[in-house]
């Protein structure tokens, strides 16, 4: 497949939907084949989508100085991000050109599972802006409902038990990057977000009228998602293509804003709970050789080899970053 196919997924409200059938095997063909789709019929209203955006524009529009008093740290992967901080996790390469506030599935100071996994834990919510938290939060509620549909959608085209995929995501290591990209001039090296495959399970987002999210076919050239307004494009990633034994692609993409405009974008990472151990359900594809993954021990690396002088060791699982 060398395009992104756009498809309604309103008939996966309702299993006896004439078309449920048909949209689950659209789903399964764009999965396991650019692993890339776009998808209309979630039910997410687009005033709401330009509501989220304009709230990252505000947190972004905050003084550097209060940024930083609220920057993520070695201890807690939460908060504001600076602007060229992190290079690729392997550590090669120039510095990604983005600013970011990174959030993850919110937990109370107490919440008993912050005892079973020291991941988990409240957010770093912007002061100047109180209704950010809101906002954010309503909006990741209604894609957690996108994204159950989606999995279930994929039991169905895997053929494995119902829930054998959503019951991966109760206490979630879900999380999301709210991102600014600032333009780049055309003859500057370097990407937004360098060409890398995501690691988590299936991300959702919501694509910038700006552009720049440019996907690799499997003939290795690169193309731009077509996503309606109000639609998601949604993406494959490293954890369903291994419980999926390869059949479902984690595909690369890569950032460059060349538009000359301020970019923001707000995706969201579907991540199982950490305790799940993410293996094959079905047997193999022919070459595809990958181990077991424990999720609490694969993000906790991701998080750490985030940092430069950080590098990865023996029991690292891989970690998406691509070169060119």
């Amino acid at each position: 497949m060398e395009h992104i196919p756009t498809i309604d997924i309103s008939p996966l409200a309702d299993p006896s939907d004439p078309q449920f059938q048909a949209t689950v095997a659209e789903i399964m063909d764009a999965c396991t084949s650019i692993g890339f789709l776009s998808i209309t019929g979630t039910g997410v209203a687009p005033d709401q989508i330009d509501q989220v955006r304009g709230c990252v524009r505000a947190i972004f529009d905050i003084k550097e100085a209060s940024k930083w008093d609220q920057a993520i740290t070695r201890e807690n992967y939460r908060g504001f991000i600076p602007l060229g901080f992190f290079t690729p996790n392997d550590g090669s390469g120039t510095a990604d050109k983005y600013e970011g506030y990174k959030l993850h599935f919110e937990a109370a100071e107490d919440a008993p599972i912050r005892v079973e996994c020291a991941l988990y834990g409240p957010n770093i919510w912007p002061r100047e802006l109180p209704q950010a938290r809101d906002v954010i939060l309503d909006y990741w509620r209604q894609l957690d409902q996108v994204t159950d549909l989606l999995l279930g959608a994929l039991e169905v085209g895997l053929a494995v038990q119902p829930n054998t995929l959503r019951d991966a995501f109760r206490d979630p290591m879900t999380n999301m990057t709210l991102l600014h990209y600032p333009p780049q001039a055309p003859d500057e090296d370097g990407y937004g977000i360098h060409p890398h495959k995501d690691t988590d399970a299936l991300t959702i987002i919501a694509p910038d009228p700006v552009g720049g999210l440019e996907v690799q076919t499997r003939t290795e050239g690169w193309i731009t998602p077509d996503c309606p307004l109000g639609g998601f494009v949604v993406n494959i990633g490293d954890m369903l293509e291994l419980w999926s034994g390869g059949r479902l692609k984690s595909t690369p993409h890569r950032v460059v804003n060349r538009s000359g405009n301020e970019r923001y974008s707000f995706p969201y990472f579907a991540v199982p709970r950490h305790d799940v151990l993410v293996a094959p359900l079905l047997p193999a594809l022919p070459g595809f050789d990958r181990p077991a993954v424990h999720c609490g021990h694969w993000s906790a690396e991701i998080w750490r080899t985030n940092w430069p002088d950080e590098t990865v060791v023996k029991d690292t699982p891989e970690l998406g970053t691509l070169h060119d």
